[in-house]
Parts: C-alpha cells; sequence; structure tokens
C-alpha cells in the first residue's frame, strides 16, 4: 500500500485592490514546469518555513500575537506562523509588503531607491542570501496583519504528489506597491475581477484548480473589498475542507463533503 502523505502546513492570500467596475484579486499563474498545479492560476502562498515560527516573526508582528492567531485557526499554539507565512510568501512570489514602522504607519515605496532597494532584497528572499525577517529587521519594518483576515482552510487531497493543509487570508493590497510575478514559481500576474476569472474558467480560458475555484465563488457576489474583509470577519468558524478523490463510471472525480461519494 503506498504511503499517504502528511499534509505540510501552508498559508496563502487573496490579495484585493478596489477597481473602476468593482474590486479585483491578485492571481500568478503557476510555471508549466512546476509538478504540483503546474500552469494553473492561483494566489500568492507557501509552505511554511521554520523561520515562520521563529521567535523573532513574533516580535515583528503588529496587531497580533500567537494567541489570538491560533485562536482564530482553531490551534493550541502556532497560529501565527500561518499569518507570517502568508506575507511571507506574497512578497517573495507578488512583491508585495504588507508592512508598517515602528509606530504603525503604512509602509509605502513610491520612491525610486525604495522601491530599487525593496526588489534587491526580494531577490535576495528568493535566492536564500537574505532571511525575510532580516530584511525587516533592517528596514526597521513589522508585519502588519491588522487589516488580515482569516477566511478558509483546505487541505489537498491523497493521491497527488504533494499534499497541503493551507489557510487561506484576506488583505488589502499595499499602496504605492506594484504587483509581479518572480518568474521562478510564477510566470505570469494579473489582476482581475472574481467574476471574470470564474466565467473565463467556465470558458477553458483561465486554468484553476477546485480550492481556487470555491474561494472565488464565495466571494465574487460582493461589490467591494470592503464588503469581502468584513464576510471574513464575521465568520464564527471555518471548516476544514479536503475533497476526496474518487472513481466514478471509470473515471477520476473530485467529490467534496456532503457530495454523492465522498463517504464511500
Amino acid at each position: 500500500m503506498a504511503e499517504i502523505l502528511v499534509p505540510r502546513p501552508a498559508a496563502t492570500v487573496l490579495t484585493l485592490r478596489d477597481g473602476l467596475e468593482g474590486y479585483e484579486i491578485l492571481m500568478l499563474q503557476r510555471n508549466l514546469n512546476s509538478d504540483f498545479v503546474g500552469g494553473a492560476y492561483v494566489f500568492p502562498g507557501g509552505a511554511l518555513d521554520e523561520s515562520d515560527a521563529a521567535p523573532e516573526a513574533r516580535a515583528l508582528a503588529l496587531g497580533l500575537d500567537d494567541e489570538q492567531a491560533s485562536r482564530r485557526l482553531g490551534l493550541e499554539t502556532g497560529g501565527l506562523a500561518y499569518y507570517v507565512a502568508s506575507l511571507r510568501e506574497l512578497f517573495e512570489e507578488a512583491g508585495l509588503l504588507i508592512a508598517c514602522d515602528e509606530e504603525g504607519e503604512t509602509f509605502h515605496s513610491e520612491e525610486h531607491e525604495l522601491r530599487q532597494r525593496m526588489a534587491e532584497y526580494r531577490r535576495a528572499v528568493n535566492e536564500g542570501t537574505l532571511r525575510f525577517n532580516d530584511m525587516l529587521n533592517r528596514e526597521g519594518l513589522r508585519l502588519d496583519f491588522r487589516g488580515l483576515e482569516y477566511v478558509a482552510h483546505w487541505v489537498t487531497p491523497i493521491g497527488p504528489p504533494r499534499r497541503y493543509d493551507t489557510r487561506f487570508f484576506v488583505a488589502v493590497a499595499p499602496p504605492g506597491q506594484i504587483a509581479a510575478h518572480d518568474a521562478g514559481e510564477t510566470v505570469a500576474d494579473r489582476w482581475i475581477r472574481p467574476v471574470d476569472a470564474l466565467a473565463q474558467c467556465a470558458r477553458g480560458e483561465l486554468e484553476m484548480i477546485l480550492p481556487t475555484i470555491r474561494n472565488l465563488e464565495a466571494i465574487a457576489h460582493f461589490s467591494s473589498v470592503t464588503d469581502v474583509l468584513e464576510y471574513a470577519k464575521r465568520q464564527a468558524s471555518i471548516p476544514r475542507t479536503e475533497p476526496r478523490i474518487i472513481t466514478r463510471d471509470g473515471a477520476l472525480q473530485i467529490v467534496l463533503p456532503g457530495e454523492e461519494g465522498y463517504e464511500d
């Protein structure tokens, strides 16, 4: 019998901004050569690193501590690491940094020199020559969790070569910053209205996996970023959703809890 892989803890962030025709969400296309959902459009995110749970990471958090984060995620401890990972991945994969200074003032990077410096930091962090936490300390910045909301919890089904236990968060895009894919793990980036992303997926023009689709469906009817954040705040509890892969009429199908065949 094949070994059942234990899902790796992971975090993903739905990054939003208001637009003239409704709010938009940032999506990245994974490298076509990736062995996990290659070519699919996803939200910035990835597996937790040891540094996400390090003491210095907790010291760099503003607006949230581990007890509060763990309670929100339904964990005994270690919840803050998911929040840290979500913002670290957003910086690594999309170049957006949700942070503030020691006084709580939102971080901006409109100045050309600062924008160049942050781009160099991003390259160094992605190459592994600079730790994300060290970069924040060097710039006198703290991760700003005051506007980050927990919104969903998905676990990769048994079967794929990689499995993740992923917490989804929602956040407002930081002002004055420009998102860009990393040209490594991701090869394209786009801001798109959730309703348009779903329509393009239905027409076969935009490849997405089930958790991405369902998270978009849950928020597509809202008219603004504020509405989405309020929706996330109002959720008293968030279920753990783990799809299953079954064989029906000779074909593999993905089913969700409560659907026919899930309990077989």
